[in-house]
């Protein structure tokens, strides 16, 4: 398994020290925090819903790229041992009847509800930034200190079961003269969304108003930039909109889990 192998020789220092600060109460968007390590979204829904997430993924799995699964009733994973799912990420979402209830740092209480969750860990985009950066490609929203843009799009996902939604997508603006270099670079990470789904004409896939994304912050295009488009893990978040999920914990779009495995570990 890809967890244990890398775990065994990485000092994920950086991660922990990142997972200590968020489990104290520290609240803030996490890219280009512990850069190296995978970043992941988060899906937690009881026992009786798992299956169909689980299928929905594997029909949809662009946008939801399963890198965990924990067993029922654990808050634990794998990809970084040591952790808790219910603190250890910066901000989370508590959802009742696919209607947003609640935004937390700690999810302890919520968690104590249901005795059968089964946590998701999918790939986050946030993973393939930081080669990127160190290949010249500025992302604006590391720049200027905010969250990543993300949009509701109209391209709907396969459903599976009772679960259905459209494709949310995340945004970076790219210079036109890398914008191929970066469609490179993400689609050696194909567990993390790889190569973007769509590059410019927001219009075509849904998107009004790019100065108006559903979640995180709109960012500055400045000219000559192109806005392109990746695949995100807030896309379940969608699903749960759009199926009425009776329950569901997920982290709060740009706040994700910080694992102990490396960026390498998902280069293809």
């Amino acid at each position: 398994m890809i967890a244990i192998e890398h775990l065994r020789h990485v000092d994920a220092a950086p991660a922990r020290s990142a997972r200590a600060q968020y489990r104290a109460g520290s609240v803030a968007p996490t890219s280009g925090v512990a850069p190296g390590f995978t970043q992941a979204n988060m899906i937690v829904l009881p026992r009786d819903w798992a299956f169909d997430f689980l299928l929905y993924a594997q029909r949809n799995p662009k946008a939801c790229p399963v890198l965990d699964v924990s067993d029922p009733g654990s808050h634990r994973t794998l990809l970084a041992p040591d952790a808790d799912l219910r603190t250890d990420l910066p901000l989370y979402r508590i959802w009742r009847d696919g209607t947003l209830a609640e935004e937390t740092a700690d999810a302890s209480a919520a968690w104590a509800e249901h005795p059968d969750l089964v946590s998701f860990l999918i790939g986050c985009s946030f993973t393939f930034e930081t080669p990127m950066l160190d290949a010249g490609i500025e992302i604006r929203h590391i720049t200027d200190g905010s969250n990543v843009p993300m949009y509701l799009t109209n391209r709907p996902c396969r459903p599976a079961g009772r679960l259905h939604g459209n494709l949310v997508v995340s945004m970076r603006p790219i210079p036109a003269g890398r914008v191929a270099d970066a469609a490179t670079i993400s689609g050696r990470f194909p567990a993390v969304h790889g190569a973007p789904v769509h590059i410019g004409a927001p219009d075509e896939i849904g998107i009004a108003d790019l100065a108006k994304p559903e979640f995180g912050d709109a960012v500055r295009i400045e000219p000559g930039e192109v806005p392109v488009f990746w695949a995100c893990g807030v896309t379940p978040q969608a699903a749960v909109m759009a199926s009425g999920v009776p329950f569901a914990i997920t982290h709060a779009p740009g706040h994700m889990f910080i694992t102990d495995i490396p960026d390498s570990a998902y280069h293809a």
